[in-house]
């Protein structure tokens, strides 16, 4: 899975602990994503395996 600068993705396993955050960079095959602590544990950023994010569909964009 690729994802893209300024792409809108959640965490997946737990997506309202660490909220919508915004992919700022991949790094080694690691994804930095900034989630301005828009989830319940207040998370800011955080480095994640691509694996674990799940992008948010152009079509739910208009939900949030």
């Amino acid at each position: 899975m690729s994802l893209d600068q300024g792409e809108l993705v959640y965490y997946g396993p737990s997506p309202m602990y660490y909220g919508i955050g915004e992919v700022k960079d991949t790094i080694d095959g690691f994804v930095a994503v900034d989630f301005r602590g828009t989830g319940q544990f207040g998370v800011h950023e955080d480095v994640f395996e691509p694996q674990y994010l799940i992008p948010i569909p152009s079509a739910t964009l208009s939900l949030l």
